[in-house]
């Protein structure tokens, strides 16, 4: 069993299946989230110009954090340091500056939309393209692969030695996942125990479930399947991973508290006035109204 091709050609042009997997998911994102912006009554014209510069801060942050975690190899191999269609992007390297990047473009472009508010309707639209881009990412590019396996499950990939953990592929399933988990998370916190919809209420459950659970699954992927001991970057995403389980958890607690205190005073926003019923939600910018995604 060969290994999936990693590049082809279009005449002279040499084509990176790994770019063209990248491009797709960025692609799905950006239609996913204007979707869901539009659903909760906000405009989406302004989200192109933000993706720019999100899409930007994203691979120059994953490179980034690429080489640093690799810096002996790239001392040695100075002009490799650009060639991003071998593989080589960090996850927690596009997000520490892809997610100021957003906030800061989001806070220009649609001060409507409050922060904590954005983050909960992105955090899924984050889950799903990471499954769709483990998908047509890694697992088209040079070492995508993760231990030696004999396993019937194992896979050859390009540039490396015998079958191997086709972790793209498990990485995709987790997130796949924890994208269910958090599209239950905001269904269920749309409604009161009765079933009917819920408003009004203080936003950062789903983002903070989302860190918590993609933290642990990026420290045990590491530590089980990709991590080489000793490795500088395989210890550094570990910790990254703990910090974000310590982070998302921080985050839940937080949001408890703000959750007791809204309810305490009456959920405001989240009842009608002058009868027992709920609310419409349609068209609510408060940070609650939650809608098929």
């Amino acid at each position: 069993m060969k290994p999936i091709p990693v590049a082809f050609h279009i005449g002279p042009v040499e084509v990176h299946t790994y770019g063209i997997g990248l491009a797709i998911a960025f692609w799905f994102g950006y239609v996913y989230f204007c979707r869901r912006l539009r659903s909760r009554g906000f405009s989406s014209d302004w989200v192109a110009g933000m993706f720019i510069w999100v899409i930007v801060a994203a691979v120059v942050g994953a490179r980034a954090m690429h080489v640093l975690s690799n810096l002996s190899f790239y001392e040695a191999n100075p002009g490799d340091v650009f060639a991003v269609w071998h593989g080589g992007l960090s996850s927690f390297g596009g997000i520490l500056l892809a997610v100021p990047t957003g906030i800061w473009q989001t806070r220009r472009r649609c001060p409507d939309l409050a922060i904590l508010e954005a983050l909960d309707l992105v955090a899924p639209v984050l889950m799903a393209a990471w499954a769709l881009v483990r998908l047509l990412g890694p697992q088209l590019m040079v070492a995508g692969g993760g231990h030696p396996t004999h396993q019937w499950f194992g896979m050859y990939y390009a540039g490396q030695a015998g079958r191997r953990l086709p972790v793209p592929i498990f990485q995709a399933i987790e997130d796949s996942a924890i994208y269910c988990v958090l599209i239950a998370t905001e269904r269920r916190l749309g409604h009161w125990p009765d079933g009917s919809v819920r408003s009004g209420f203080p936003a950062g459950t789903v983002l903070g479930v989302g860190m918590a659970l993609w933290g642990v699954e990026r420290f045990f992927d590491e530590h089980l399947w990709l991590g080489e001991d000793g490795h500088l970057g395989s210890v550094l995403v570990q910790a990254a991973g703990i910090g974000l389980v310590v982070a998302g958890a921080a985050l839940l607690m937080a949001t408890r508290r703000r959750w007791t205190a809204w309810l305490a005073s009456g959920a405001p926003g989240g009842r009608a006035e002058g009868h027992g019923g709920l609310e419409p939600a349609l068209g609510d910018r408060s940070g609650g109204e939650v809608t098929s995604p």
